[in-house]
């Protein structure tokens, strides 16, 4: 799980928080930095004419900013998937 570390500045102090973020794919399953997914859902790639097939393996996803956001590369391409069409294999 990775963990995000926040600086915040009050009254001139500097206090660090740590935040933890977990990411859970469609089925509660927690994700990690590498890990390999399927897709559950056919999706059709914004801005392109691709189209992501159910059941297209995903290998060495890269975990964001955000919980329900996954960066990875499919196709020769770097895709940012929702988590909700994503197992974990």
């Amino acid at each position: 799980m990775p963990d995000i570390c926040k600086k915040n500045i009050r009254n001139g102090n500097k206090i660090d928080m740590m935040e933890e973020m977990i990411v859970k794919d469609s089925n509660g399953t927690i994700l990690n930095e590498g890990d390999s997914v399927l897709l559950i859902k056919s999706l059709k790639v914004k801005g392109s004419a691709v189209t992501l097939k159910k059941g297209t393996l995903i290998k060495k996803i890269r975990l964001t900013s955000d919980s329900e956001e996954v960066d990875c590369k499919v196709e020769n391409m770097s895709v940012v998937l929702k988590t909700c069409f994503l197992k974990k294999k």
